[in-house]
């Protein structure tokens, strides 16, 4: 009977020691920097959903000041319904197909914002009024964020499939996680490379 004690208990300490040893080698990295490339993701949703959410007010402001600049306001209207259409949950971000639509769609969001915002500059009284004012920081400040998302989320990616590339989290999500696949990024459009134009 005391043989079988000790020989449990030895089973008992080899298993913990080994599950010490995988815990300590990294097993859990290829699931842990999944989540964190998750929620860094849904951080970039929630701040583009914010400025989605500004846009409305800042039409209606300006739509009071420049009503003949309807074309404008349309583009941004139809862009902004077009970039909440677009949406992309965290399970397809391996496709980047899906992520570059949405990168797309936000792209011709933020033309559209920046030509709304040229048009501003026609308009004395526009860039006086406090409620554009307000809007405008408001939306100056949610592209910022936008930016530091977007940032974070290329980071959690970039550390998540290097992990899946490298040994040893290579074998381990090979053996423990084999649905594990690589992330797209974002990547700078052309047209965002260059400076917006603007004429009077």
């Amino acid at each position: 009977m005391a043989r079988t004690l000790v020989a449990a208990i030895g089973r008992a300490a080899a298993v913990l020691a080994l599950a010490v040893t995988l815990v300590g080698c990294g097993v859990n990295n290829v699931p842990t920097l999944e989540e964190k490339a998750k929620a860094s993701w849904s951080e970039v949703q929630n701040q583009y959903q914010r400025r989605a959410d500004l846009i409305p007010n800042l039409v209606e402001t300006v739509k009071g000041f420049a009503r003949q600049e309807q074309e404008v306001l349309t583009a941004v209207v139809e862009a902004r319904a077009k970039a909440t259409q677009v949406m992309i949950d965290a399970s397809k971000l391996t496709d980047p197909a899906a992520v570059k639509a949405f990168q797309d769609a936000q792209a011709q969001l933020s033309g559209a914002l920046g030509r709304l915002l040229a048009v501003s500059e026609r308009y004395p009284d526009l860039k006086s009024n406090q409620n554009f004012l307000a809007l405008q920081s408001q939306l100056e400040g949610t592209e910022n964020r936008i930016a530091v998302a977007r940032r974070d989320y290329i980071e959690s990616v970039q550390a998540y499939n290097t992990e899946l590339r490298t040994v040893p989290g290579r074998w381990i999500a090979g053996w423990l996680y084999p649905d594990a696949k690589p992330m797209a990024t974002f990547t700078a459009t052309p047209e965002n490379q260059a400076p917006p134009k603007v004429s009077f």
